[in-house]
């Protein structure tokens, strides 16, 4: 799987504008979560949708990212968290053992 790094807040601005063409998935991972790597592991094994953008948010590293994802997209900050930004809004959400690559690809191609 290859991630795009999220690492500067102007990237959601570029991530809800892309996903007017196409939906756009943003993976938020706790490095010091054992649940949030196991849930990470988990996604990266099923995960077979090359051509959608996905990227990869490091929490502790940039947690105001983090922050503005929630202000930007109207959803509460979880970790591990998987998001599907689709036409500038947030239209699926799931965090912990709720994520998952079979529920999320059909939110993908709708």
């Amino acid at each position: 799987m290859v991630w795009k790094q999220l690492t500067e807040v102007k990237q959601l601005d570029e991530i809800a504008q892309a996903s007017h063409e196409k939906a756009q998935l943003i993976f938020k991972h706790s490095t010091r979560c054992s649940i949030s790597s196991t849930a990470l592991n988990r996604f990266e094994r099923a995960w077979d949708e090359a051509e959608t953008p996905a990227y990869y948010l490091d929490l502790i590293a940039y947690r105001t990212i983090s922050n503005e994802i929630a202000e930007k997209f109207g959803i509460e900050h979880q970790s591990p968290q998987v998001l599907v930004i689709d036409k500038g809004v947030c239209t699926y959400s799931a965090t912990h053992w709720d994520i998952s690559v079979e529920d999320i690809k059909p939110e993908l191609h709708k």
